[in-house]
């Protein structure tokens, strides 16, 4: 059925408000059908925004009621106590601002009262939000509090600070229609409908359980034994929306999920996907699962070592304490609505043959453990992986996913002012790759990708912006079908140099290289006279002169174009790619 069949068939009519076992209120935000048709006719007149995936994934939980009690997203007055309190204006517990962020110059065409429809990627309208409110965060002080750091290893905080738009818009919302999505469409419950399943089913007591990797044989006792422990259902509701760069991709996970299924005893489990748009906030984070699970019907919900963590700092020290998140839930446990189930890790005891939880574990017991990393290098390589550590159905989907010995594509992305040296550079690195490896090896260079590519394309910010992002499109196609991509624009803005490591990351890795030539060096080496040019006014919005460049503060590697010779350089570049293991050495 094609988008615009699906977007016009009718949305669930209005029901009465759902009590939650707890008594709690959940209403979804959409309008009765006549009312959103007639919405959806008269949105053809409104300013319009088009929606990136965290917004879609926080719209769609806000209209199907999995954020209950908000309405829209937050006012200022919400916003301010979220961050500060863990509370709204009217003092309800509430840990992760759900925000709609956007630019200086969208800002400046709406006004307090103003309407603006909601569209998905294609322009499909899915809902109008009533503008109370538009505010200019402090993004850092944000940062701080909700996530603990500025550290922008964490993939949150640099959501956060490098791609979140500096205005958020606060308002009520009226939805016009779900989303849609086309892939595994049974397991798509909203609350209202995964409530009616578990009062049909007769389950009065469930126990949700949120990952966001692939379950093995640890998560399937961790599980069954929480179940077992208070007498409950399992609800397995994975996180599908948005989670850590890097992870394994939705589609393979759903399908290990559905594998794992029939290890669990008849009518005991059930499956159901969350779009939810992670941000790898640890224990606020755990807080915010909890209550989404508390809306969705659950009685119960687990929480593990380290519950959406984000991994280890830039200097190695993990963000979060393993037990963060447990001891943050039961400081706010009475008035969560739903009782959290603290469960330690399940580790394998090799001398019984068993799983035990790790606070169980003897002196003697012989502990073995396969860690992510390790179980990408089975993978990788094709050995064997231990019948003890998962089943033959997860391997086997697994290994399909990620034959043995396949390359992992890559973005080498150089950044600097004109005249670094990133195209010397980057063409010294690919004559060095080609003496390594016969991959397929693409240059994306900042003047060739202007002619042909960004035709038409000026040097204003938005206009730079879209020429960085469409390189980051293509590098990510490059990437996903396992090839390398070499990129060489002048990249001024933090922002859309985060985009393009977003598209890429979704398939490889991104590897940033900051040519860090000094901008007197630039101008002397400048045999078109551009920089004289701007000096003198000639040349507007040129790049170190009249419109900023802003330094990366952690690229992978960083190089002066004018303190080597660009094979010398080059040189740096390979080291990194075999150290990270993208290189055979």
């Amino acid at each position: 059925m094609s988008q615009s069949a699906l977007a016009s068939l009718p949305i669930e009519p209005e029901l009465e408000p759902l009590i939650a076992p707890h008594g709690g209120t959940l209403k979804d935000l959409y309008l009765p059908y006549p009312e959103a048709q007639a919405l959806k006719q008269r949105s053809a007149g409104l300013p319009a925004l088009d929606l990136n995936t965290r917004q879609l994934c926080d719209l769609e939980l806000l209209l199907n009621g999995a954020f209950s009690p908000l309405e829209g997203f937050l006012t200022e007055a919400d916003y301010r106590r979220v961050v500060d309190e863990l509370r709204l204006a009217d003092g309800t517990l509430w840990p992760i601002p759900i925000t709609l962020d956007v630019s200086e110059d969208f800002a400046a065409t709406l006004a307090s009262g103003a309407e603006l429809v909601l569209r998905d990627a294609q322009g499909v309208p899915l809902a109008v939000l009533e503008v109370q409110d538009i505010y200019r965060p402090d993004r850092e002080h944000e940062a701080r509090q909700v996530f603990g750091t500025l550290d922008h290893a964490h993939p949150g905080v640099a959501e956060l600070l490098e791609r979140t738009r500096p205005v958020y818009l606060g308002g009520r919302l009226r939805g016009i229609q779900a989303p849609v999505h086309y892939d595994f469409g049974e397991l798509r419950d909203t609350p209202r409908s995964l409530r009616a399943w578990f009062e049909a089913n007769g389950w009065n007591r469930i126990v949700a359980f949120q990952t966001r990797n692939p379950m093995h044989r640890a998560h399937r006792e961790l599980t069954l034994r929480a179940a077992q422990k208070v007498g409950a259902k399992l609800l397995i509701q994975p996180s599908v929306g948005r989670t850590k760069p890097g992870d394994v991709d939705h589609y393979t996970r759903v399908r290990c999920y559905r594998a794992l299924l029939p290890q669990y005893p008849a009518d005991s489990a059930r499956l159901s996907l969350l779009p939810l748009a992670m941000r790898m906030g640890g224990p606020r984070e755990a807080i915010w699962h909890a209550i989404i699970r508390k809306n969705y019907g659950a009685t119960h919900f687990i929480v593990g070592r380290d519950h959406a963590g984000p991994g280890k700092d830039s200097s190695g020290q993990p963000f979060y304490g393993p037990f963060d998140a447990q001891h943050l839930l039961e400081r706010y446990q009475e008035e969560l609505g739903i009782q959290v189930v603290a469960f330690p890790a399940m580790v394998y005891a090799a001398n019984r043959d068993a799983y035990v939880p790790a606070t169980e574990v003897a002196a003697d017991d012989e502990v073995r453990d396969i860690s992510g990393t390790q179980l990408r290098r089975h993978l990788h390589e094709g050995t064997d992986i231990p019948a003890w550590f998962t089943f033959p159905e997860v391997v086997d989907i697994l290994r399909e996913r990620h034959p043995a010995r396949a390359p992992r594509g890559f973005a080498l992305f150089f950044t600097g002012l004109s005249g670094a040296g990133k195209s010397t550079i980057a063409q010294a690195v690919v004559a060095q790759l080609l003496e390594h490896t016969s991959r397929a090896v693409t240059v994306l260079d900042g003047d060739e990708v202007r002619k042909h590519l960004s035709r038409g394309l000026g040097f204003s910010r938005e206009d730079r912006a879209a020429n960085v992002t469409r390189i980051g499109y293509v590098a990510s196609e490059i990437v996903r079908h396992g090839g390398v991509a070499v990129c060489a624009p002048i990249a001024p803005y933090a922002d859309a140099r985060a985009e393009a490591r977003g598209l890429v990351e979704a398939h490889g890795d991104f590897i940033e290289i900051h040519v860090s030539t000094p901008l007197e060096v630039c101008e002397e080496r400048d045999r078109k006279g551009l920089y004289a040019q701007a000096r003198a006014g000639k040349i507007a919005q040129f790049t170190g002169i009249s419109d900023p460049y802003e330094v990366p503060e952690q690229p992978e590697i960083r190089v002066d174009g004018s303190g080597a010779a660009p094979a010398v350089l080059a040189g740096h570049v390979l080291g990194l790619l075999k150290d990270r293991g993208l290189l055979a050495g």
